[in-house]
């Protein structure tokens, strides 16, 4: 299990003796990474309090938002242009908050975190 906790290693390399054993409020987790793929795909864990979250696996649509109308559509995403989060997850097409998108409407900027929220929301950047 991967936890919060604190270390059990010394500065030097060797072991502190665990004063208590894990506890599920301890619990974290790897981090999500969004793909763009071929269907939408989710995945539920169980969090604190026994609500749940869905963690989004793969998407291929993002709702984007037209800042010059305010209103929102539907678009398929074509490819990732770019990700401040890691120059690698541009070429691996992982959609991150901040990517830019290349969308049908044009270039679009990741607002929301898809990994923790199970859906892409994007607002149109101007070109």
């Amino acid at each position: 299990m991967i936890t919060q906790g604190r270390s059990l290693r010394k500065s030097s390399g060797g072991f502190k003796r665990p004063y208590r054993k894990k506890r599920l409020y301890d619990k974290g987790s790897q981090p999500i990474l969004t793909k763009l793929g071929p269907k939408r795909k989710l995945r539920i864990d169980r969090i604190t309090g026994g609500m749940i979250k869905h963690r989004l696996l793969q998407v291929t649509i993002a709702n984007v938002l037209d800042p010059a109308t305010g209103k929102y559509s539907k678009a398929k995403i074509k490819t990732v242009s770019n990700n401040p989060a890691n120059r690698y997850f541009t070429r691996a097409n992982i959609i991150t908050q901040g990517a830019i998108l290349e969308t049908e409407l044009g270039k679009a900027r990741v607002t929301n975190r898809p990994g923790q929220e199970s859906i892409v929301n994007a607002v149109l950047v101007k070109a």
